[in-house]
Parts: C-alpha cells; sequence; structure tokens
C-alpha cells in the first residue's frame, strides 16, 4: 500500500491530544516532506528515522516522495515523541509490516540512529488517553515504570525497532509490561510528629490544616522548629486515591522529576529557595517547550516557603490565582497550557528581619519600621486566603517536658494523628462531597448554619478584627472543620473562638504598631 495511518500523541501540559501520522509514498522526485504545525524537534525525524530505518536492516523506499501529515494541523508538536509512529507508518506504507493492527495501537518513542528506542517524557497522560480509548500501546522499555502504573492498558515494552516489527509480525511476542502496586504503604522520611518537643499550639494548628486541607502559616524566631513543623504535616495526611497519585505521576512523568517508579506517585513536600523565580514556581518556558513549575509539582502535595517574605513580592502575588482555583494557566503566543496545581500551602516566617522581636524591643535590633517593612512584602489578598496563622514561640526542651510529664499525657503520633484526620475528612466527604477549604460561597451558609448568638459573635469580631469578606468565609471553614474534629455537627461559639484565634500575624503587626 501507498498510505498508511498510524496513532501517536502529543503532549500540551499534561494533556495528550491524538495525532494521527498519516504517511504517503508516491513516484517523483525523492523527498521526505513533514507538515503539520511540527516544531523544529519534529522536522529533524525525517533523518533520524531514515538512517534508523536503514541500520536496523529495514528498506528505505527508493526513488519515492515521502510525506508526513500529522493531523490534525492546528496542535502544535514538539519534541521526538513521534519517531517511532513515523518509521511504522512508513513500513506499514511500504508493505513491510502488516497494517491490520494499526487502527487499534498507538506508538511512543524516540529512534537512535542505530534503531534504538529511547524514553519520552509525558508518557502518562498519553497512556491514560490511550486506555480511554481502547487500544494497546507500543512504548520504549526505558519508560516501564510509567507503563506499569497505569491500570487495565496493555502496554508493550520495545527495546528497538525491530523488536517492534517481530512483534507485528507475530514472530516474537515483546514483553508485556507488568503492573505496579504504587498503593503499597510508602516509607515514611519526613519524620514523626511525637519528634516534636512542645509547640501544643502549633502541632493543633498542622491537625486542622490536614483535616480541612487549610493553608498554613507559622510566625516564630529562628529554631522554633518551624520547619520541622512542617515536615510532619506530609506523614498525617489520608493516603492518596488513584485518581490523585495519576495527577502526581502525570506532572511528574512530563518533567521527568523522579527517579524511580515510586517516586512518581509519592506526595511530596516541595521547598523552594527564596531566591526562585516567578517561571521556575508556576512554571514557564520558551516557545513550545512549556514545563510545570514548583507548584504543579506540588500537586495534591505540599508547598513549603521557608522565610517567606524574602521571597519576591511579585512571585508570591502569582500564588494567587492557583490558591483560589487549583490550577495554573501559563499563556503563550498562539495557545495556552494549563497544570494542575491543588497544592496546600505552608509557609514560615520570623517576627522581624533579625528574627528576634517577641513583643518588645530589648532585644531586637530591628525597628519598628523596618519590621512593618518586612512584614508587608505578604500581601493582604495572599494573607487572607491562609487560613491559619500560629504563633511558634521559643520554649526550652526541659519546659516543654515537664510540662508533658505535669499532664502525663503522650504526645500524639503522626499515626493517631492521621486517623483523626480521615476521620475528619470522610464526615465532610459524606456530608458536602468536598473539603471544608473547598466550599463554595453559596453553600457556605447552608453546611456553615450559626446559631443567632453565634452568628452575632463572629459578626462582632469579624468587624473588630476587621476581617474582608473572604477572610471571614474563610473562618467560617476552619469553624467548620474544628466542629469536625470534635465530632460535632453544629458550629459552636467556641469553635468560631479557637478559629478566629488562629490570626498570628495580625496580632503582631498591631504590636509593632503600638510601639
Amino acid at each position: 500500500m501507498a498510505l498508511a495511518r498510524v496513532y501517536t500523541r502529543a503532549l500540551i501540559g499534561i494533556h495528550a491530544p491524538e495525532i494521527r501520522v498519516e504517511v504517503d509514498l508516491a513516484r517523483g522526485m525523492p523527498g521526505f516532506t513533514m507538515v503539520g504545525m511540527p516544531a523544529t524537534t519534529v522536522k529533524e525525524a525525517r533523518d533520524r528515522v531514515k538512517t534508523a530505518l536503514m541500520n536496523a536492516g529495514f528498506e528505505y523506499p527508493p526513488a519515492t516522495r515521502i510525506t508526513v501529515n500529522l493531523a490534525p494541523a492546528d496542535i502544535p508538536k514538539t519534541g521526538a515523541r513521534y519517531d517511532l509512529a513515523i518509521a511504522v507508518g512508513i513500513l506499514a506504507a511500504s508493505g513491510q509490516i502488516p497494517d491490520a493492527i494499526l487502527e487499534q495501537a498507538e506508538f511512543y518513542g524516540e529512534l537512535a540512529l542505530t534503531g534504538e528506542l529511547r524514553a519520552v517524557n509525558g508518557l502518562i497522560p498519553a497512556l491514560l488517553a490511550c486506555r480511554n480509548k481502547k487500544r494497546q500501546a507500543f512504548v520504549p522499555i526505558a519508560n516501564q515504570q510509567e507503563a506499569g502504573l497505569v491500570r487495565e492498558q496493555k502496554s508493550w515494552l520495545a527495546a528497538d525497532l525491530v523488536s517492534v516489527y517481530e512483534h507485528l509480525h507475530d514472530h516474537q511476542p515483546l514483553r508485556e509490561s507488568k503492573p505496579i502496586n504504587w498503593t503499597k504503604e510508602p516509607s515514611n522520611d519526613d519524620g514523626d510528629l511525637a519528634d516534636v518537643v512542645g509547640q501544643e499550639q502549633a502541632k493543633r494548628a498542622l491537625l486542622l490544616s490536614a483535616a480541612g486541607k487549610h493553608h498554613l502559616l507559622f510566625v516564630g524566631p529562628p529554631g522554633t522548629g518551624k520547619t520541622m513543623l512542617a515536615q510532619r504535616l506530609n506523614g498525617i495526611l489520608p493516603d492518596l486515591t488513584e485518581q490523585e497519585a495519576m495527577e502526581i505521576a502525570a506532572v511528574k512523568s512530563v518533567s521527568f522529576d523522579y527517579h524511580h517508579a515510586e517516586a512518581l506517585t509519592r506526595r511530596e513536600l516541595r521547598n523552594p529557595h527564596h531566591t526562585c523565580t516567578a517561571a521556575a514556581l508556576v512554571g514557564g518556558g520558551t516557545g513550545n517547550s512549556v514545563r510545570p513549575g514548583e507548584i504543579s509539582l506540588a500537586n495534591n502535595g505540599l508547598l513549603f516557603l521557608d522565610e517567606v517574605p524574602e521571597f519576591s513580592r511579585h512571585v508570591l502575588d502569582c500564588l494567587r490565582e492557583p490558591l483560589g482555583s487549583g490550577e495554573i494557566t501559563i499563556s503563550r503566543a498562539g495557545y495556552n497550557v494549563k497544570f494542575p496545581a491543588n497544592f496546600q500551602l505552608v509557609c514560615a516566617l520570623n517576627p522581624s528581619p533579625c528574627g528576634q522581636f517577641d513583643g518588645s524591643l530589648a532585644n531586637c535590633r530591628s525597628t519598628p519600621d523596618q519590621i512593618l517593612k518586612y512584614l508587608s512584602k505578604l500581601s493582604g489578598p495572599l494573607l487572607d486566603r491562609i487560613d491559619i496563622q500560629v504563633m511558634v514561640p521559643r520554649e526550652s526542651e526541659s519546659m516543654s517536658l515537664k510540662g508533658a510529664a505535669k499532664h502525663k499525657t503522650q504526645p500524639m503520633t503522626s499515626l493517631q494523628a492521621k486517623s483523626l484526620v480521615e476521620k475528619a475528612r470522610h464526615r465532610q466527604l459524606m456530608r458536602q462531597g468536598c473539603l471544608n477549604s473547598e466550599l463554595k460561597p453559596k453553600v457556605l451558609k447552608q453546611i456553615c448554619f450559626l446559631s443567632e448568638q453565634s452568628e452575632a459573635f463572629l459578626a462582632k469580631a469579624a468587624e473588630k478584627m476587621k476581617l474582608s469578606h473572604r477572610a471571614y468565609h474563610r473562618t467560617l471553614r476552619l469553624a467548620r472543620t474544628i466542629a469536625d474534629l470534635a465530632d460535632s455537627k453544629k458550629i459552636e461559639q467556641q469553635h468560631l473562638a479557637e478559629a478566629l484565634n488562629y490570626r498570628a500575624l495580625d496580632r503582631l503587626i498591631e504590636q509593632v504598631q503600638s510601639l
């Protein structure tokens, strides 16, 4: 036959639209033409494919004009992921392989000049889309980790072009990818909550943050355990669902940000340095090479910003959109790329530039104006999106140990905290189908119903504390989480009082302004 059609997939963000590789062989002046909006890296495939076919021992059609169309033409194509599909199309069009299976298969892989197949990025989104089409996939053996994560998808692992040829001729079947059990108990490298001595209010804030997926801000001098507390939050979050795990794996597959299969589906705490740029944080790139940033790599996980005032204010304000929508849109000329960014934000900051302000200037080397300028780097709209602000004061280890011995209580472990979090989240999902932090304003009054006395109490407190409408609603959501942890069907006044108490930064600014 002189015409063949092979299926593969492009990569736009974490979406994998179907691409039909149409190969036509015609008599005429020998040449190789590629159409369909290919980037430079795709156009170079004609040299790679031709050399790979010849070095692998196949017959390259002589005295033939080869036309390759990548349809639809309005989808930008980048990278070398189309090499295998193009090569299979040429072999099918020239009659060297049967074309009966091509309608039920998709091909991915970069060709070396020897005919070997190299790994491609972004394979998991492609395999998920391939599974929906109920097709089998031919993938490089170097991508076997990603192929094993997509359940109920038949993927054949190929080392080179010759092995694909042998499989299509039923001579030597390829090895099918084996499913990887990503649900097995992950190793806890983040430490145990019981390791934190003292800081009971901060540990309570961790529990609330995990139970309702509330964003969290720690305020305290250096060495009080803010980073240690943030690391423990990962260990008390519930286990991932399959959908959440595949979203994490899809982003990491696009960015090649993993070293082994277990890392593909692991919820991570991303900790970017304060010198990172806006593009590094939210994602970016030039031309068609757009890559996810830290907020997308923290999807369904945690983003920890230590020393948050040291970040550029422009960089911090870039977080406002994804904190509200759970995704980030990166616009480039001619197209937009969307990445998921449903992360939980954890911030830490010192109370002053020198870190020693404790309500008085006795031990502080900073002036009130310097402190206010330092704290003002966090804009009001960003602070309104952080539900919990908690102080992490300096306390001696001996005092903490004496306090624990006095009350004869054993510190809560991460396993115990995780059990409480799972129960609280189960109540939320059964009641409203989402977590408390994700409640929409139109159903907020219904879910977070208050008695007249409680509503008057909250209104008076909001007026006194000058809370914005967004902060008012977030206080309601946090109070609902406090009630869920207490297994209370109604939001009581004590739950509102505790929620209002988590405004540590507001109180700190008031202290500085009064000096």
